[in-house]
């Protein structure tokens, strides 16, 4: 079956609040193997001219997860989850995040579209992230989605 595109442009996801813990960033940073003291340190991020430890780039992404259903977009549009795969990710930063941030992640659908004469169909989540209002980072995911009614 195919993504009803007005659907998912329609589709109101909720909105999550997450206050930033300093001990989940430094478990990240270590298991992404980041080495750089200002990651995992508060005394070197503050020495290196910060107030607490640096959010890393990608951490920003597990934050959506957090949510009640990270997925429930995909319960919604009908998709199952055993017929997604993750096409790509990207992150537009404005702004330094760090331990103690209250940071709120708004997303929504952005694009639908398909390739392969249907057989694959793709969905694109963009997630703003701020702190106070001010932009932190736009994040923006596709998913694959195999669409077993069509072969091409």
């Amino acid at each position: 079956m195919a993504i009803d595109a007005a659907r998912a442009a329609a589709l109101e996801l909720p909105s999550l609040t997450v206050t930033v813990e300093r001990g989940r960033l430094r478990f990240f940073a270590r298991t992404i193997g980041e080495t750089d003291p200002v990651y995992l340190d508060a005394e070197a991020a503050r020495a290196a001219g910060h107030p607490d430890v640096l959010i890393p780039p990608t951490f920003l992404f597990s934050l959506g997860l957090e949510s009640p259903d990270p997925f429930g977009y995909l319960d919604a549009l009908e998709i199952d989850l055993g017929r997604v795969l993750h096409g790509e990710q990207s992150f537009d930063y404005h702004a330094l995040a760090y331990a103690g941030d209250e940071l709120r992640l708004d997303e929504r659908i952005t694009d639908v579209y398909a390739k392969r004469g249907g057989a694959l169909e793709f969905v694109t989540k963009t997630t703003s992230v701020t702190r106070a209002g001010e932009p932190i980072a736009d994040l923006r995911s596709v998913i694959v989605v195999r669409n077993p009614e069509v072969t091409a």
